[in-house]
C-alpha cells in the first residue's frame, strides 16, 4: 500500500508520534496501520496506543432504560458539525431514537430497525423520518450503531451521560435485591466506564491473541531498549510479564483502581457493597460509546507538516 499523507496523519492521531516516525513505520510495514503501531510502540516511539480509534466526530450518545429495569438501549447518531450536536431538536431526536430501539423487535439488524414503524408516527417508518431530520437541520444525519440489554436474571441497569451526549454507559447488574447501596454502586459504576474507558468487564474475557500480541511487543521494546541490554533473560521476562500484567488491570473494569478510593479495585468495591447490602452482587455485563469513536473526521491542522514529511 502506498504510503499517503491521508496514512501518515491518521497513524500520527493514532500513535502520538512525530509525523518523519509515522512516514518510516509505514514504510516499514508496507503502510499496513496497525503493524505501523506496533513498530512505533517497539521502538519506544508511541504510547500504548491509548489515543487509538477515538478520532473526534460530532454527535449524541443517548440512553433508554424501562421504569421496570426490564430492558435497557443505548445509541450513537452522528452529525457534522457541534453546532448541531448541542441543538435541542437533534438531541430530543436522538432520545426518542433511543426510546424506539428499547422496545424494537430489530435490535440485531440496523436495516430491519430503519424500516420499522416510527413509535411517534407509525405513518412513517425509522428511515423516513431520519430523512426528514436531515431535510429539516440541514446536515447529514447517521444512526450509527446501537446495542440493546433485555433481563432474564433479577437485577437492575444502571446508566451514564457524561458532557451532554459526548459518552454513554449502560451497565446490567445482576442481584436477588436492589438496594439504594446498589443502585448507588451501579451509577458509579457507569462514570468509572465513561473515565478510565475499560474494554472488558474480566481478564476472562480477553482474547488470547491480544494478549500474546502485547507480549510480543512488550518484548521487542524492552530488547530494544539499550538500559536493558545488560540484564538477564529472565530478568526481563519477568518484568514484561509485569508491564502486560498492568495493561491488563488498565483494561479490565473490575481489576482498574477504583477512581474514588484509588486504594482498593473496582472488585473490591462491588464486593464491600454486596455485603453491606447481603446479597450477591454480579456485574456481567456494560457498552460504552464516545461519540465520534474510530470515526475520521476531516484535517487540515497537519497538512503542511504532512507535506514536509512527505518530501523528507
Amino acid at each position: 500500500m502506498a504510503v499517503t499523507p491521508a496514512l501518515i496523519r491518521e497513524l500520527r492521531e493514532l500513535s502520538g508520534s512525530g509525523m518523519s516516525d509515522c512516514k518510516k513505520a509505514l514504510e516499514e510495514t508496507g503502510g499496513d496501520l496497525k503493524k505501523a503501531v506496533a513498530f512505533l510502540r517497539e521502538k519506544g516511539l508511541a504510547a500504548a496506543a491509548k489515543k487509538s480509534g477515538r478520532i473526534a466526530a460530532e454527535g449524541v450518545v443517548a440512553v433508554n432504560v424501562t421504569a421496570d429495569n426490564k430492558k435497557a438501549a443505548i445509541v450513537e447518531v452522528n452529525c457534522e458539525t457541534d453546532f448541531v450536536a448541542i441543538n435541542p431538536q437533534f438531541k430530543a431526536y436522538v432520545q426518542e431514537v433511543a426510546d424506539q430501539l428499547v422496545n424494537s423487535p430489530n435490535v440485531g439488524n440496523m436495516d430491519a430497525f430503519l424500516e420499522e414503524p416510527w413509535a411517534n408516527d407509525t405513518s412513517q417508518t425509522v428511515s423516513e423520518v431520519l430523512k426528514g431530520k436531515i431535510a429539516t437541520i440541514g446536515e447529514n444525519i447517521n444512526i450509527r450503531r446501537f446495542s440493546h440489554f433485555e433481563r432474564v436474571m433479577p437485577g437492575l441497569y444502571s446508566s451514564y451521560i457524561h458532557g451532554g451526549g459526548k459518552i454513554g454507559v449502560v451497565l446490567d447488574i445482576e442481584c436477588e435485591k436492589v438496594t439504594p447501596a446498589v443502585e448507588e454502586m451501579g451509577y458509579n459504576l457507569c462514570m468509572q466506564i465513561a473515565a478510565m474507558f475499560p474494554k472488558y468487564l474480566t481478564r476472562d474475557e480477553v482474547d488470547a491473541e491480544f494478549i500474546e500480541e502485547e507480549r510480543r511487543i512488550l518484548q521487542q521494546a524492552a530488547k530494544n531498549d539499550p538500559a536493558n541490554a545488560s540484564k538477564p533473560d529472565q530478568v526481563i521476562e519477568k518484568m514484561v510479564e509485569g508491564r502486560l500484567s498492568k495493561q491488563l488491570q488498565e483494561v479490565c473494569l473490575l481489576e482498574q483502581a477504583y477512581v474514588r478510593e484509588p486504594g482498593m479495585s473496582v472488585k473490591q468495591y462491588v464486593e464491600s457493597v454486596a455485603k453491606e447490602a447481603g446479597v450477591e452482587v454480579r456485574p456481567v455485563r456494560f457498552v460504552c460509546y464516545e461519540r465520534g469513536e474510530g470515526i475520521e473526521k476531516k484535517q487540515e491542522d497537519f497538512a503542511a507538516e504532512v507535506s514536509k514529511a512527505m518530501q523528507g
